[in-house]
């Protein structure tokens, strides 16, 4: 469905430094009426882009629309969040001087995509940096290619200049070399933990380029009593399967009081099972498509296999549904007995059970891992869901709602390693801009008062 030859970085880079400094000199109100126009052509071309989403990624045709409609809706929430977080101040100062505080562009910013969100997420990322002044050289995961070079065209098509917004095409070479290179100010990465980690350490010497990475995460979702099982079930769903479980925020870990353990399994293996796996453009409308490629179904039936063999219960067994195609149906195993559970990111529809005594089991059991991103409790009343949020080490954390699903119109982030604490979404702004504090006169006085010989 797509073809092009793998980029030059070096000129891309070369080329994007030679129009950031133009593109930045632009008033912003400016830049800002560009990337409305970039909102509108999205919304005009919607469904040739959600299309292409469905086709290349895999996602049914209902959820890429949502996708564009995340990646119309954007502009706007970059624009406000940029007056809030960044927007120019008086501060006070000494008689006859003045102070202000404002924000200038890095520069050149690296945006590294995943196949997940491949419009969305990446999106994220280069709206609030072409905001704020920067030049964008964008690298679309390898899987997803397509929608990258799309999202990039219609950048053009609104008036940004074509090198202030570039796309690279290639592989993990090519992102390494990306990440690595000395014309670029700034990293700003949505992946797999793996890969956010060699970027930090590949950086580790260079304090001078601003890294945000938002990685994956071991997300518990914690059930204690509830009247409301058939809700928790449709919640849980929600959080492990949509998208096929391929979300940094969906739920990996159910983690389950005793005393609603038989009652919810009765009302969630039933609905689960009852999920429909079929072609994106398929009709009806299913509720999940493929995972992103059969390697990535191959190794998500070895772990449902690990599991099984390393002592965990099948509740409902994970099948390839097509032969020698990526369509898997959900899996949910419980692993309450497994003596090592592996903290690890299963990225895919595959959710894991734990039984635990009581609430403070169900605590401790949420922590239990070395990601930090998403948490969600169902059930319980406010002061539990206190306990919850105070107690929980996590960046997003919800009371009778899914782990996924997070409004645009928060941060975006998580702990440990789900990111290095430079949150995404509407704290955006924060890293594709710089403080600079200054003190002002008209005039120079001064004088020195101490330590003068007459």
């Amino acid at each position: 469905m797509w073809r092009g030859p793998v980029s030059d970085i070096d000129a891309a880079v070369a080329a994007a430094r030679r129009a950031w400094a133009p593109w930045a000199g632009r008033a912003l109100t400016e830049r800002i009426e560009v990337l409305r126009a970039f909102s509108n052509t999205v919304r005009r071309d919607g469904d040739m882009l959600a299309d292409l989403i469905a086709r290349e990624a895999g996602k049914p045709l209902w959820e890429a629309r949502t996708e564009v409609d995340a990646v119309v809706a954007k502009v706007d929430i970059a624009v406000g969040a940029y007056a809030e977080r960044t927007g120019k101040k008086k501060l006070d100062a000494g008689v006859g001087a003045s102070a202000a505080l404002r924000h200038k562009p890095h520069g050149v910013m690296a945006v590294l995509g995943p196949y997940n969100f491949p419009a969305h997420l990446p999106n994220g990322h280069i709206v609030p940096a072409l905001l704020a002044g920067n030049a964008v050289v964008f690298k679309p995961s390898e899987k997803t290619p397509a929608t990258g070079e799309a999202l990039i065209a219609a950048l053009h098509r609104a008036g940004v200049p074509e090198d202030v917004a570039q796309c690279v095409i290639g592989g993990p070479e090519e992102g390494r070399a990306l990440v690595a290179h000395p014309g670029i100010d700034g990293v700003l990465f949505t992946g797999s933990a793996q890969a956010g980690i060699a970027i930090n350490r590949k950086l580790a010497a260079n304090p001078g380029k601003i890294v945000a990475l938002e990685m994956g995460g071991n997300n518990p979702i914690v059930v204690i009593d509830t009247p409301k099982l058939a809700d928790a079930a449709a919640l849980i769903v929600q959080s492990a399967f949509a998208t096929a479980g391929q979300r940094c925020t969906a739920a990996r870990r159910l983690i389950v009081v005793e005393s609603v353990y038989d009652a919810l399994m009765a009302e969630l293996v039933p609905l689960a099972r009852k999920l429909m796996v079929g072609h994106p453009l398929g009709e009806p409308q299913p509720f999940m498509g493929p995972v992103i490629d059969n390697d990535t179904a191959d190794r998500l039936m070895e772990s449902f296999v690990a599991l099984l063999t390393a002592g965990g219960r099948p509740l409902l067994h994970m099948r390839r549904t097509m032969p020698d195609l990526p369509f898997l149906s959900p899996g949910i195993i419980d692993v309450s007995d497994v003596p090592e559970r592996p903290d690890i990111e299963l990225f895919g529809p595959l959710l894991q059970v734990i039984r635990v005594p009581d609430f403070d089991s169900a605590i401790a059991e949420a922590n239990n891992t070395r990601f930090g991103l998403s948490a969600s409790l169902i059930g319980g009343s406010p002061d539990d869901y206190g306990r919850f949020w105070a107690n929980i080490r996590a960046g997003i954390i919800n009371w009778n709602a899914p782990t996924n699903g997070a409004s645009s119109k928060a941060p975006f982030g998580g702990i440990g390693l789900s990111g290095n604490h430079r949150p995404a979404a509407y704290y955006a702004a924060d890293y594709c801009a710089y403080p600079v504090a200054s003190t002002e006169m008209d005039q120079p006085r001064a004088n020195v008062m101490v330590g003068v010989r007459p």
